[in-house]
C-alpha cells in the first residue's frame, strides 16, 4: 500500500511516502526503512525499490527534502547546509514517531545517512551509506555559489542529462542508463547547486567514534563523483572506535546512484540490512561484490 502525506515542519510542507505490505494489519510494527534520496532529485529515485522492500516485510519512508519533488520549498530559501537536511529528516521522524529505522541514502543522501549515523541520541537499527565520504565532496564550492546566479541557463538541462550518464555505471545498459539520466533532468539546477554546496561543505570525520549502529558503506567502483578507497577508510575508521560495527562493499561496474542502476537493488540492501541485524565481532569489515 502507499500512503502519501504532507506534513509540517519547519513553517512549510513536506511531502513524505510511506509504502507497507498490502493488506497488513499493523504496518507500525514492521521494521523501518528511511530512504535519502540524491542532490537536485526526490524519492521517486525509490519508485521500484520502496515497493520491493514493502513487498520483503518492511515500512519504507520515503520524503522529498524540502523545495525537492513535490515538498514546499524552505522557508528561507535553497538549503546549502546537509547538518539543516539532517534535522529536517529527525523532525519527519519525530512526526510519524519512528524510532530506530534503518537508513539508506546515496550521494547527499549517502552523507546524511553519515550525519544521522553520529547522532546518537536517536539512535538506527542500521545504516547503509552509498557513494559518500565523511570529508567535504569533491567540489567546487565557491565555483557553485557563482553558479547559483546562472542556474537557469539554457544547457543546465543538458548538462544534468549528459552528466548523469558519464556518472553511471558501466555495467548499465544504455536503455536503462538514458531513462536514469531523463528523469534527472526534472531537477531544479538552483536547489541541484545548492545540494551541492552542501556535498561539498559537509564533514563527519571528527565525529565518526560516535557511530553506535551497524553501518554498511557502499562505493560503486565507477563512480566518478567520490574515491571508493576513502569510503573503505570510512568503515576502517569506524572500526578503529568500535571493531565489527562497520563493513564495506564496493560494486563493480556500478557508478554513483546503485539503488536505480542496481537489478533488484531492494534484494541487495535487503541482505544487507539483514546482515546488520546480526553484526557481531566476527563479520568482515570488507569485500568487493559484482552485481
Amino acid at each position: 500500500m502507499i500512503e502519501a502525506r504532507y506534513l509540517e515542519i519547519a513553517g512549510a510542507l513536506g511531502f513524505v511516502e510511506i509504502v507497507t505490505p498490502d493488506a497488513h494489519p499493523a504496518p507500525d510494527t514492521l521494521p523501518t526503512v528511511l530512504c535519502i534520496h540524491t542532490a537536485g532529485q526526490s524519492g521517486v529515485q525509490y519508485r521500484h525499490v520502496a515497493r520491493d522492500l514493502a513487498a520483503r516485510g518492511y515500512r519504507v519512508i520515503v520524503p522529498d527534502l524540502p523545495g525537492h519533488g513535490r515538498s514546499e520549498p524552505a522557508p528561507g530559501g535553497p538549503v546549502t547546509s546537509l547538518t539543516a537536511y539532517g534535522d529536517w529528516l529527525c523532525a519527519v521522524l519525530d512526526e510519524l514517531e519512528i524510532e530506530r529505522p534503518y537508513v539508506v541514502g546515496c550521494s547527499i543522501g549517502g552523507k546524511l545517512t553519515l550525519e544521522l549515523s553520529v547522532r546518537p541520541e536517536r539512535p538506527l537499527a542500521g545504516a547503509v551509506a552509498m557513494e559518500a565520504e565523511a570529508g567535504p565532496g569533491r567540489v567546487n564550492v565557491a565555483g557553485l555559489r557563482r553558479e547559483l546566479e546562472d542556474v537557469a541557463g539554457p544547457a543546465r538541462a543538458e548538462r544534468t542529462y549528459l552528466g548523469t550518464l558519464a556518472s553511471v555505471g558501466t555495467s548499465v545498459p544504455d536503455d536503462k542508463a538514458r531513462v536514469i539520466a531523463t528523469m534527472h533532468k526534472r531537477e531544479d539546477p538552483e536547489i541541484s547547486s545548492s545540494d551541492l554546496i552542501g556535498w561539498g561543505s559537509h564533514d563527519v570525520r571528527d565525529r565518526l567514534h560516535l557511530i553506535d549502529a551497524p553501518i554498511h558503506l557502499v562505493a560503486g567502483l565507477d563512480d566518478p563523483w567520490i574515491r571508493a578507497a576513502e569510503v573503505e577508510q570510512v568503515a576502517a575508521r569506524v572500526n578503529e572506535a568500535h571493531p565489527g560495527l562497520a563493513r564495506y562493499t564496493g560494486l563493480a561496474g556500478i557508478g554513483h546512484y546503485p539503488m536505480e542502476e542496481v537489478d533488484d537493488f531492494a534484494a541487495v540492501v535487503d541482505t544487507w540490512f539483514r546482515e546488520l541485524g546480526e553484526t557481531d565481532l566476527s563479520v568482515r569489515d570488507s569485500e568487493e561484490v559484482a552485481l
